[in-house]
């Protein structure tokens, strides 16, 4: 069955793009330090910001969208650029209502697209003074900041969580306090339940008072020394990457990694645990690790509810098409507001593999086995989303003239994804 394409990118047409061709090693024996949590760092930058900002948060991310927020948190320049970076488009515009000054926040192009106004709405009923400066209820935004009522706010629960962490984090400083009732289903639940665990870490007392809301009156944030673990959204692609390829003597070591961590994507060790790699948490060298090896046990098809780990679906994806395992995957819907619309991204980029994906009502994701003939030399599109690119690669044990366009994008999360490879033993050229 012939495969045609779905669409072209439009940046693939106008530009000569960087690309990588990887050759994989037969053998993964490596230990990787990956960067600290985007999450927990971004919302520590926040809080610690709130807090006086005298103590600087330790092993903070490296990544671009953490980059922009310590700029932006440091300089605070009239116009705060924050380039792709949704966490701080997000956060930072909570925090600017809430601290006094006028600031102009905007983002790229993309950025410009992805809808803000059920934050700014929530806001503006805290007191905020905030005003679209181009397109109602999208970025940029222009931003009177000043010290904000606070009281009772309902907000839909099936939105971005980080809208949720948002109002969360300035809530101790709103001269009421906070009262937040979420309502319908809650989606991305452990975001926000990290969200409380960081603010608990700065002394702030916050509870949730009811199945559906948080309380928090208004309080000082402790200015402390925090520690931010590593990354576990980050740790998928090594799970990926153990389960398309290496011998059975492979072993992949992250240090920092932590069985209880509060971080929602350290579900990926269970969701890999079906799909052939297994986890195990050791001491070595006084340090906790998390060392994956692989097993036999593969379920034949794989069924599960992205509504909290929305970042794992594009690894998921990849991993079970290149396993051949057929899949049915909801709570997608966020997946569309994304860096790009990441459903319609994956059945493309799929469809060159000869993967034909089927998605249904903008929140699902289904394959049940339909292929056609991938193309010889496919290059992969990354559409300015860090996540494309390296859930990606992994596929290059199944196509050995796999190519990834643009594969700088990784900086956005995770910039030494590439140099990481090539430690594990991966071979990168440049073309």
């Amino acid at each position: 069955m012939h495969c045609p394409r779905l669409f072209v990118p439009l940046h693939t047409l106008l530009s000569n793009n960087m690309q990588y061709k990887l050759k994989v090693p037969q053998q993964i024996q490596t230990t990787i330090t990956l960067p600290a949590s985007k999450s927990i760092s971004n919302r520590a930058l926040i809080i610690h910001a709130l807090a006086g900002g005298k103590v600087k948060p330790k092993n903070l991310s490296d990544c671009d969208d953490t980059e922009v927020m310590i700029r932006g948190l440091r300089d605070l320049p009239e116009v705060i650029d924050i380039k792709a970076a949704g966490t701080a488009m997000r956060f930072m515009t909570a925090y600017l209502s809430t601290t006094e000054g006028e600031h102009i926040i905007t983002g790229t192009e993309r950025m410009q697209q992805r809808p803000i106004a059920l934050l700014v709405d929530a806001l503006h009923e805290l007191g905020a003074d905030i005003e679209y400066t181009t397109l109602e209820g999208y970025p940029p935004l222009r931003i009177h900041g000043r010290k904000l009522e606070g009281g009772r706010l309902e907000i839909p629960g099936n939105v971005s969580s980080q809208y949720i962490s948002a109002l969360l984090m300035i809530g101790p400083t709103l001269r009421n306090g906070l009262e937040l009732r979420l309502t319908g289903d809650i989606v991305s639940r452990p975001y926000i339940d990290l969200t409380l665990h960081v603010m608990h870490e700065y002394g702030c007392q916050i509870e949730w008072t009811d199945i559906d809301t948080i309380s928090l009156k208004p309080q000082q944030y402790a200015d402390r020394e925090y520690l931010i673990e590593n990354d576990w959204s980050a740790a998928s692609y090594w799970y990926e990457l153990l389960a398309m390829g290496g011998n059975w003597d492979s072993e992949v070591v992250l240090p920092g990694l932590h069985n209880g961590s509060r971080q929602g994507d350290a579900s990926v060790r269970h969701m890999f645990s079906l799909l052939g790699v297994k986890t195990t948490f050791e001491e070595r060298d006084g340090m906790e690790v998390a060392v994956l090896r692989k097993h036999d046990a593969v379920m034949p098809r794989f069924e599960y509810d992205f509504i909290n780990q929305p970042d794992l679906a594009q690894t998921l994806v990849a991993a079970c098409c290149g396993l051949k395992i057929p899949f049915h995957f909801k709570g997608l819907a966020s997946l569309k507001i994304k860096e790009t619309d990441r459903i319609e991204a994956l059945k493309t980029e799929l469809r060159k593999l000869g993967f034909i994906i089927h998605d249904r009502n903008d929140s699902e994701l289904f394959w049940d086995g339909e292929t056609c003939a991938a193309e010889y030399q496919p290059v992969i599109e990354t559409y300015d989303d860090h996540r494309m690119a390296m859930a990606f690669a992994p596929l290059a044990y199944r196509f050995p003239n796999l190519h990834i366009n643009h594969p700088e994008v990784v900086s956005k999360s995770y910039p030494h994804f590439w140099d990481d490879l090539k430690k594990a033993g991966f071979l990168i050229a440049e073309e």
